[in-house]
């Protein structure tokens, strides 16, 4: 009955302190965070087994990487890679080296450098993409980037861990034959995962779904999820990318919904549950003791490692919004950082005291972390118009087989067309003063972000054909586009794009019917001044036919090749592309005159 006490506090603790950090603009991270300090041994002492708790809790992490990895197939991971082992390769090498440098400053030794730099390195995997998720942001460019980072470091924990032994006291102890049988066993189990994925789990779950047992469909889920975890832990790996390669593995599943909606109820409460933990965690004590030294390094860090994101970001050529935002997404700590700081002291590589004070330095920056967030939502808010902040209108028309998203000169033009033939259709546009300028000249619009999952329903999107994606904002047109692909499969995608790159972008989405805004009437301008040079009219037909077959094939051709993805590649195409190009049409002059 002990254990029935303790989980009343912690529900209590939650249903007290999140809803007012929600309501004061806070965010629920912060509210368990709070709520932990608050029973754990820093506060009322109501918990004090906190590392059972902790330990016990990191399965919520688990479950949350189990869940992101349902919603990556294992082509659109592949085309991942540049971003996963290039920029996320970067972040960590070079962050590590930059707090490596910054430790042997202060007379660490090489090694205890190294691994105080790769701790500070690591983010909060559990914290950022649980804030992203919340916030609707894990699909835009800078949750894109952030996510490959985040995996990029929990993959480089793998050959961190393992390296440890080899850094310590006892380094000479450690065979070669053991790194060898070790390095052995870890290929095995993802070939083991491999084909369990492929030949195992899927009729399992097929002879669960004939049973028609809820409860049983929940218990196979879970059961997917620990038995890869603890496949994983047998041979020194994270559960973590355990549960996330299991993921990878179902995405193309049949019921991948289904497990996501089953496991999703006890990834929530764990997560809360983890982020209570960590704030029980915390060690007052020490702060109390010396808290300049232990802010120093809290805000030092912070700083050091915004720097070096945001030049990375830029670096990558994400913008420098983007790159603001993933340096303020992964500013601060990670929770392997208590597992390496942990297993490093057992080593005797860096003394017990400096784990500590790193510990609580990682967990402070934890709790800054919602802060963080939402001085980067703050900066890219504050210039908004006020009228942006009004509520969405409320659509109460007739059910219209057409939703237009986006409606500037692009969502316009087709609207109208549409009148000329009576059909009537929805028209949605997030930009405020956009709605009321065309709302003077009698057209009915409404104002709301077409991405929003209430509004396409608000829109009867479940009764609609056709969903035309005309907003002008990329990020936001890709939004809704996978809005409208995972809860209304039915419709029929029309996507605007302004140029080749959001092409391949939207076709990265699994969108077929993409038009490029400009490409149309650019050929139509060069087909009249084809014709004002004197071609006959048959010969410029040919070759603008030509041009625009040639042209679209050409996108996607680089697309399936993953050309797009190498900017180098890219160029070498292009050239090949109008050598290609000016053969076809020599070839077509040949075949008109000879007719």
């Amino acid at each position: 009955m002990a254990h029935l006490h303790e989980i009343f506090i912690f529900l209590a603790a939650a249903l007290a302190a999140v809803p007012i950090a929600k309501l004061l603009g806070l965010g629920s991270v912060l509210g368990y965070l709070v709520a932990g300090l608050i029973i754990g041994p820093a506060g009322l002492g109501l918990i004090t087994d906190v590392e059972s708790i902790l330990a016990f809790s990191e399965f919520g992490v688990v479950l949350l990487l189990f869940i992101i990895g349902l919603e990556l197939e294992p082509r659109r991971l592949w085309r991942m890679r540049q971003l996963v082992f290039v920029t996320g390769g970067l972040q960590v090498f070079v962050t590590m080296g930059v707090f490596a440098i910054v430790a042997l400053a202060f007379k660490f030794s090489l090694a205890s450098s190294i691994v105080i730099g790769l701790g500070l390195a690591l983010s909060s995997t559990a914290f950022v993409l649980s804030t992203l998720t919340e916030g609707e942001q894990l699909s835009t460019k800078h949750g894109h980037t952030t996510f490959g980072i985040l995996l990029f470091q929990d993959l480089a924990v793998i050959p961190a861990l393992a390296a440890l032994p080899l850094l310590g006291a006892d380094a000479h102890a450690v065979s070669q034959s053991a790194m060898i049988i070790a390095t052995m066993k870890v290929v095995g189990v993802f070939a083991i995962l491999i084909l369990a994925g492929r030949f195992l789990i899927r009729p399992v779950f097929r002879l669960v779904a004939l049973s028609k047992s809820y409860e049983l469909f929940t218990t196979a889920s879970l059961f997917i999820v620990i038995g890869t975890g603890l496949l994983m832990e047998s041979v020194s790996l994270s559960m973590s990318l355990g549960a996330f390669a299991a993921g990878v593995l179902l995405a193309n599943s049949e019921y991948r919904h289904e497990m996501e909606a089953k496991i999703e109820p006890f990834r929530g409460l764990l997560m809360g549950l983890f982020f209570m933990a960590v704030g029980m965690s915390t060690h007052v004590s020490i702060l109390l003791q010396d808290p300049l030294l232990v802010l120093g390094i809290v805000f030092g860090f912070i700083a050091i490692k915004f720097g070096v994101l945001y030049m990375i970001g830029r670096f990558s050529a994400i913008g420098k919004d983007n790159a603001t935002c993933v340096a303020l997404n992964l500013a601060v700590g990670g929770e392997f950082a208590f597992v390496l700081y942990g297993l490093a002291a057992q080593y005797n590589i860096i003394d017990a005291q400096v784990k500590e004070t790193l510990i609580l330095a990682v967990t402070l920056s934890m709790i800054v972390s919602p802060l963080l967030l939402m001085a980067k939502d703050y900066i890219f808010t504050w210039s908004a118009d006020e009228s942006d902040n009004r509520e969405f209108d409320k659509i109460d028309e007739d059910d219209n087989q057409v939703i237009i998203a986006g409606f500037g000169r692009f969502g316009q033009i087709i609207g109208r067309l549409l009148n000329t033939q009576k059909i009537s259709y929805t028209a949605l546009e997030a930009s405020a003063q956009q709605v009321d300028f065309v709302r003077r000249f009698g057209t009915t619009l409404y104002y709301g972000d077409a991405s929003n999952l209430e509004l396409l329903r608000a829109a009867k999107a479940d009764r609609a054909k056709i969903l035309v994606v005309a907003v002008d904002d990329h990020a936001a047109s890709l939004r809704t586009v996978e809005a409208a692909q995972k809860y209304f499969p039915h419709l029929t995608i029309y996507a605007r794009a302004r140029n080749r790159q959001q092409c391949f972008d939207l076709l990265d989405a699994g969108v077929t019917n993409i038009y490029r805004e400009t490409f149309l009437s650019s050929l139509e301008v060069g087909e009249h001044v084809l014709l004002n040079m004197g071609m006959t009219p048959e010969k410029v037909r040919l070759a603008s036919d030509n041009f625009r077959r040639y042209d679209e094939e050409t996108i996607l051709r680089q697309h399936a090749n993953m050309i797009h993805k190498d900017e180098k590649m890219l160029q070498e195409d292009a050239k090949k592309y109008l050598h290609v190009l000016e053969n076809l049409m020599s070839l077509d002059e040949t075949i008109i005159a000879k007719n």
